[in-house]
């Protein structure tokens, strides 16, 4: 169904056939730098594939679209940018709240407002986590190059259905952009919430393991009500019962936060003996690996911990390396993982921050290292 073979593809390209692999079949999208190709080869692409592409009239449409399409029993997706990811944001509480398991990609750019439109950024990472209101957990990843944006792609989808939570693809123009090889396999292997008995009148009632509820269809036979307000478990409004109130948001949170290390993934380079660690993702992980790299050969002990996953947080990870060596957060924002990983610390952490729409360099990071000896 999707493209397999070896292919030379742009990052948004490869993040399209990740989702038609994984089984995405719905799409709603506005066009929006840097993030359009994404909509503009799903447009071609999903008809073919018994899917429908559909263009909304702005962003809160489009995730509004995504929600009632999956709750209809098809895998859904949009692509958007920081402007466009904003107008989401209550939706995404919502799905929160209706555990609806929908895919967002978010091609990041520089703000606030307008900002950039076609430079990098990093600058939506606590939005990712945090724009809603409400407490409420969410998945989030970071690719560093065109392979992962259909492999993180297909890994999306699969959180998402597993956990029943919305999962971003926190991707930057820079990977949304790059060309370069990927390998498209035959197949993927996919993951869909399972769904309950026909008729079954507590369809909210979790998996006392996961804490994750089995899904349904509107349509099919299924008892279902879904709303935002919160619910008992048969979904029915208990607005003033705090302890309905608390029951479901602690799971909500609980679902995530205690599955965690089942769900985070990071790459480490030269841990072992590291004495300086790099913290970094997206884009910036290539440049702090070259840097490295550089580094050992001129004798300091470099290591690299690049965050694949950035919520939830590998807090363990980070408060065992904080231990034992310096840690340096790389970031092309003026500081947003950066409190996460002073939070894990607790200790003084160095911060290289980039923004205007540049890269850092590994020669830049090399130089920034070295001046803290």
């Amino acid at each position: 169904m999707h493209m397999a073979g070896v292919r030379f593809l742009q990052g948004n390209i490869a993040c399209a056939e990740g989702a038609i692999a994984a089984g995405c079949r719905f799409f709603a999208g506005y066009p929006i730098t840097p993030s359009t190709e994404v909509a503009e080869w799903l447009a071609q692409r999903l008809p073919k594939v018994g899917g429908v592409f559909i263009q909304m009239e702005d962003e809160i449409g489009s995730i509004s679209a995504i929600i009632g399409a999956r709750w209809a029993g098809v895998k859904a997706m949009t692509a958007t940018s920081g402007p466009g990811f904003s107008l989401m944001m209550e939706n995404i509480g919502f799905a929160a709240m209706t555990e609806t398991p929908i895919v967002i990609v978010n091609v990041q750019r520089g703000g606030p407002s307008t900002g950039q439109p076609t430079m990098p950024a990093s600058g939506d990472i606590m939005q990712a986590r945090f724009g809603s209101h409400g407490d409420y957990a969410i998945i989030a990843l970071s690719p560093n190059s065109v392979q992962e944006m259909f492999d993180l792609t297909v890994e999306a989808f699969n959180l998402s259905e597993r956990y029943r939570v919305p999962t971003f693809l926190m991707a930057d123009e820079i990977v949304g952009h790059m060309r370069e090889k990927v390998v498209l396999p035959e197949e993927v292997e996919t993951f869909t919430a399972p769904l309950s008995k026909k008729g079954a009148r507590y369809y909210f009632k979790p998996d006392p393991k996961t804490l994750v509820p089995k899904m349904q269809v509107f349509g099919r036979g299924y008892n279902v009500h879904v709303t935002g307000l919160t619910h008992d478990e048969r979904g029915y409004p208990a607005t003033n019962d705090a302890k309905v109130h608390a029951r479901l948001v602690r799971r909500l949170v609980e679902k995530i936060e205690k599955n965690a290390d089942k769900i985070i993934k990071v790459e480490e380079h030269h841990l072992d003996d590291a004495e300086v660690v790099l913290i970094a993702y997206g884009a910036v992980s290539r440049s702090a690996l070259a840097a490295v790299r550089e580094l050992r050969k001129r004798g300091i002990k470099a290591g690299l911990l690049r965050l694949v996953t950035l919520f939830p947080f590998p807090e363990k990870l980070l408060a065992k390396l904080a231990r034992r060596a310096k840690l340096v957060v790389l970031e092309m924002n003026l500081g947003q993982i950066l409190r996460e990983v002073q939070r894990c610390a607790k200790r003084d952490v160095h911060f290289l921050p980039k923004i205007g729409g540049e890269l850092h360099t590994p020669r830049e990071i090399v130089k920034f290292v070295e001046a803290l000896k």
